[in-house]
């Protein structure tokens, strides 16, 4: 076949380092603007970017050509060199070593976008460490809680 035909869809998730509670609302929609352009410059098809003040949910379309551990790596690194670099916060921002990666169909496109869309209210109701092990378990992921996360305490 002479073409490369694709359709995969990737919910990452990754959380600010400690899961402090750094990104701020007066510019997190800047952050989220900037890593959807990231996805993009990557050649890759950003669908949505949102999350609340300690991680970010990024829902994508991913072409082959690219790895999902080399688009997450690209993406914490500018995103944080650009929280930096734009003084947001005080001291160094970093992002926790590790991130969640989920699969979908074309069916869950709608479902998963509304989703991130509302982690606002979602958070509400719902840590993100209750959300994130919810994810684990739902995509039967074996993991270590003691792993997960380093938590503040």
């Amino acid at each position: 076949m002479p073409g490369t035909f694709s359709q995969v869809y990737i919910q990452v998730v990754f959380a600010v380092k400690g899961r402090e509670n750094l990104i701020n609302k007066t510019w997190r929609d800047e952050l989220h603007k900037y890593i959807a352009g990231i996805i993009k410059a990557k050649e890759q098809k950003p669908i949505i970017v949102n999350g609340v003040g300690d991680h970010i949910h990024a829902f994508l379309g991913l072409r082959p050509s690219m790895s999902i551990s080399e688009l997450v790596r690209d993406l914490k690194n500018n995103s944080s060199n650009f929280i930096n670099e734009q003084k947001f916060v005080h001291g160094k921002f970093s992002w926790q070593e590790g991130y969640g990666a989920f699969s979908y169909s074309q069916s869950h496109i709608e479902k998963v976008y509304n989703y991130i869309l509302n982690q606002e209210e979602h958070h509400k109701r719902q840590t993100f460490r209750d959300e994130y092990i919810g994810l684990l378990k739902k995509f039967e992921i074996e993991f270590d809680e003691k792993y997960l996360f380093d938590w503040i305490m």
